[in-house]
């Protein structure tokens, strides 16, 4: 027993290095790629720079445009997606016959797994022309990228949801009914402060996917490297501009977009660790 117990650690070890391994040597790729990149151009201009322009003479590397279009459209796809993805998981708990209850699950199973391509698809022929139609301008915008990425991480957000709260004793609401609070106080003071933590891990998953999404967005943000001015202006976000240029980009520019790969990354540790300081 103790020998199986030895040979177990030690498989779990190389299982665990490995993993660490592959870390270590993706960020390795990737700061190898960026840091020429910010040897050579100011790191204010990189960051806060407000002009794209790689192919001109002299060329402009400014990416504050996409990073601002990043921001935005994450943030307001999160600020959606998460407390309908909430009250979803709260319905589906509370409300829905237990037949329904896992209807509703399979449907959300089957919008999760569905290619960010075929979203993208969807997006292009009813978002943007209804857009277009109902609001003006081209369609494709800040606004049809927000709407179709909150539509995408919604399946994420309520399933991790629907766990968190499956996981509160069924005891605590009973107590608090049992002293005169009503169905909906219990669970807004209750049952969702009793599940904060596996909430806030489901909006840390919608926020890493928000940033991380490249095609569905490209579809139909417009992938117009400049602040947006509106809802109705197109954007780019900086796994975007990543997609869309590496193909051909050479010498400094491609530098830049391993640089700006580099600065995704740090948004994603960022996002980590408040999540942990409020864990």
């Amino acid at each position: 027993m103790d020998r199986i117990r030895g040979e177990g650690k030690e498989v779990f070890g190389v299982l665990a290095g490995s993993s660490l391994f592959f870390l270590v040597l993706f960020v390795s790729f990737l700061f190898g790629g960026g840091l020429p990149a910010l040897c050579r151009l100011p790191l204010s201009e990189f960051l806060f720079g407000l002009r794209w322009a790689p192919e001109e003479t002299p060329a402009s590397y400014g990416i504050l445009p996409m990073i601002a279009g990043t921001g935005l459209v994450t943030g307001g796809a999160v600020l959606l997606a998460a407390p309908l993805g909430i009250l979803a998981a709260v319905y589906i708990k509370e409300y829905c016959s237990p037949r329904f209850a896992e209807l509703y699950r399979g449907m959300l199973a089957v919008l999760a797994g569905i290619p960010s391509v075929v979203y993208g698809f969807f997006g292009m022929l009813v978002l943007v022309p209804g857009i277009r139609s109902w609001l003006g301008g081209t369609g494709n915008s800040l606004l049809a990228a927000i709407l179709l990425l909150a539509f995408m991480l919604l399946p994420t957000v309520t399933e991790i949801s629907g766990s968190a709260l499956a996981e509160v004793p069924a005891e605590w609401p009973l107590g608090a009914r049992a002293l005169g609070a009503g169905k909906i106080r219990a669970i807004f003071f209750v049952e969702l402060p009793a599940a904060a933590k596996g909430l806030r891990t489901g909006v840390l998953l919608a926020v890493s996917r928000a940033m991380g999404e490249t095609m569905a967005v490209s579809m139909v943000a417009g992938n117009q490297a400049r602040l947006p001015g509106g809802l109705l202006d197109g954007v780019r976000t900086l796994t975007s501009g990543i997609a869309m240029e590496m193909g051909y980009a050479a010498g400094l520019h491609r530098q830049v977009l391993y640089a700006m790969g580099m600065v995704l990354l740090g948004f994603m540790i960022l996002a980590g660790m408040i999540w942990r300081k409020r864990k």
